[in-house]
């Protein structure tokens, strides 16, 4: 079976290090935290929003995947939890959950990955959308529009939610 579903190398579950798992905690989860943290009082005062970027790892964990779903379930969490507070304060707080989309990291993970399991990099793009049930990959054009309605004022009384777009990559509710 063809994995390639996040676009990261995969990692033994048993194998990964203490290290690996805090690499990836410090760059998404603790990265996004410490942003909001700072500049929480600015959406204070301006009644803003704030979209924190998770991915469907979270909803559909492997273990070949099991750091990048565990940070993402646990962005999600965060999002929530920065929702609450965004109540009291007047800030708005969401989360997208995005799908496989193809962006330039995927790409050059792709042409990496496809050689070393003997396709083309075209091939190794076909096959995982037919392998998701998906059609295609998104683009960041559309997870770019969606967040743009989370932030619009016609999203202005959504706080809390977390909105995936994953083309129905994830099958269940």
């Amino acid at each position: 079976m063809l994995n390639i579903a996040g676009a990261v190398p995969q990692i033994d579950l048993f194998e990964m290090t203490d290290e690996q798992w805090q690499a990836g905690a410090e760059l998404k989860l603790h990265g996004a935290r410490r942003l909001t943290i700072r500049a929480w009082n600015a959406l204070k005062s301006s009644q803003g929003s704030v979209v924190f970027m998770s991915g469907n790892a979270a909803l559909h964990p492997n273990p070949a995947f099991a750091a990048v779903a565990t940070i993402n379930a646990a962005i999600i969490a965060l999002a929530r939890a920065f929702a609450e507070q965004g109540v009291r304060d007047g800030v708005q707080v969401n989360s997208i959950v995005p799908g496989a989309v193809m962006t330039g990291r995927r790409h050059s993970f792709l042409e990496k990955w496809a050689p070393a399991h003997k396709m083309s990099v075209e091939e190794a793009i076909t096959k995982f959308p037919e392998q998701a049930q998906i059609s295609r990959y998104g683009q960041p054009e559309e997870i770019a529009a969606l967040l743009a309605f989370m932030v619009s004022p016609h999203a202005k009384w959504m706080t809390g939610a977390s909105l995936r777009m994953d083309g129905g990559e994830i099958k269940g509710v």
